[in-house]
């Protein structure tokens, strides 16, 4: 069975590329690598012809094929003016099934994956923010979000936060594609 779990990833991989190394799948899809379909077809043939029984991809949502290797239906746009997603995974399924004759599954995470139980890291991070926050709404200091840098709580100004995309590098895809197949 070839299984494609979508995950929130619009613009920047890294939630899907973390996710991907974690669980040990065979192959992760992000918006920063147009994916080729066949090269997709390649690897899940390549799994089952040494025997294995399963091929599990990442996908996020925001992930593109690349130029001529399959077309994306049009989602059109929000109230925001925001393209809307209509289910890259869903529409890759299809088209996988087609070329190799194996069944596909797709499992959309979505929020769901926001509502994992914290790690005892997570909760004291969270504390530590919250009280930082607190901290800088009671001194006056607004337009400020709270940021890990290290081990260290800091505060950056929003406007430098969400200046610029942070995409996957290049380098830090391949090091993760060493894993596919």
């Amino acid at each position: 069975r070839v299984m494609l779990v979508e995950v929130m990833g619009r613009h920047a991989g890294w939630i899907a590329l973390n996710a991907g190394l974690a669980s040990g799948a065979h192959m992760t899809l992000i918006p920063e690598q147009p994916f080729d379909v066949e090269e997709v077809c390649r690897l899940v043939k390549q799994r089952f012809v040494r025997g294995d029984s399963h091929f599990i991809c990442v996908v996020a949502e925001g992930a593109k094929p690349a130029e001529g290797s399959m077309q994306l239906k049009k989602g059109g746009t929000d109230e925001f003016g925001h393209e809307k997603f209509t289910g890259v995974a869903a529409q890759l399924a299809i088209e996988v099934e087609k070329r190799i004759n194996k069944e596909v599954r797709v499992t959309v995470l979505g929020h769901v994956q926001r509502g994992g139980t914290p790690t005892p890291y997570d909760r004291v991070l969270a504390t530590r923010f919250g009280v930082n926050a607190a901290d800088a709404a009671h001194a006056g200091e607004y337009g400020m979000m709270v940021s890990l840098r290290g081990q260290d709580i800091g505060r950056v100004p929003l406007a430098d936060a969400v200046r610029q995309l942070k995409l996957v590098p290049q380098s830090r895809y391949d090091d993760a594609a060493e894993f596919f197949g």
